[in-house]
């Protein structure tokens, strides 16, 4: 494993959604001429939801081809997504599913899902996934969760409601920024006129999110680490997780 100092030194491009963040206390910083401004999540969320699709962004665009490499065989009768965004990956579990309810709390983030994909089989609830969830103990067969947890403080919330609404033989993947990432200090940002909106994030290790599914009571099942082409020899930039009930 590399040290941080060599982890650092290794970094070559840096994706413009997710970049350092900076190390202030005050709500914005000036960078040169920009101004960089940290937000809330759901506000955030909403400000991005009109270009998040069209933002240059390789870590959304890795998530989507890690969720669609780990999950192409998987049929299911149903499928809860937690944080669905703009409905990047709900497309493709719709074709998985017979049913997938997907949650959000951003509603403009809801709206451009809902718009892209008003299929039947398909329903779309606003929901804060640190409050009781929407969904009745074990109505899923598979629970997905992508570049969500990095936002949420408790990971061992998230895993207690995810292994009370799934079945027992069940599987729950999670695909997040990889915490080598995170130790370099970045995080998910958007551009918004002159201003860089930082969205607030915690740092969760490899062990955190393992530690608190294991308390929930799942199984790890698979555990893989993910790079994009443009990545070359950065860190990985992503890291998914199979856990199985």
């Amino acid at each position: 494993m590399y040290g941080m100092l060599s982890l650092a030194a290794r970094v070559r491009n840096v994706d413009p959604i997710h970049t350092p963040r900076a190390h202030f206390p005050g709500a914005a910083k000036v960078c040169g001429s920009r101004a960089r401004f940290l937000m809330g999540v759901r506000e955030a969320y909403n400000q991005w939801a009109p270009t998040y699709d069209s933002d240059r962004n390789l870590t959304r665009d890795l998530d989507e081809l890690v969720t669609r490499s780990i999950l192409a065989d998987m049929q299911c009768a149903s499928i809860l997504e937690l944080g669905c965004g703009t409905g990047k990956n709900t497309a493709f579990l719709a074709q998985l599913g017979a049913h997938v309810h997907a949650l959000d709390f951003s509603d403009a983030m809801l709206a451009q899902a809902q718009a892209k994909l008003p299929h039947a089989h398909v329903t779309f609830t606003i929901a804060d996934l640190m409050g009781p969830w929407p969904c009745a103990d074990q109505s899923a067969d598979l629970i997905v969760c992508n570049l969500v947890l990095e936002h949420i403080a408790d990971l061992h919330f998230i895993f207690a409601e995810a292994f009370r609404c799934l079945e027992t033989g069940g599987h729950m993947f999670v695909c997040e920024l990889h915490p080598f990432k995170q130790y370099l200090g970045i995080q998910a940002m958007f551009q918004r006129d002159q201003a860089r909106i930082a969205i607030p994030a915690y740092v969760h290790h490899i062990s955190s999110f393992l530690d608190a599914a294991a308390h929930a009571g799942f199984v790890l099942a698979e555990l893989k680490e993910w790079w994009h082409a443009d990545d070359r020899e950065a860190p990985p930039r992503l890291v998914s997780f199979l856990f199985e009930k």
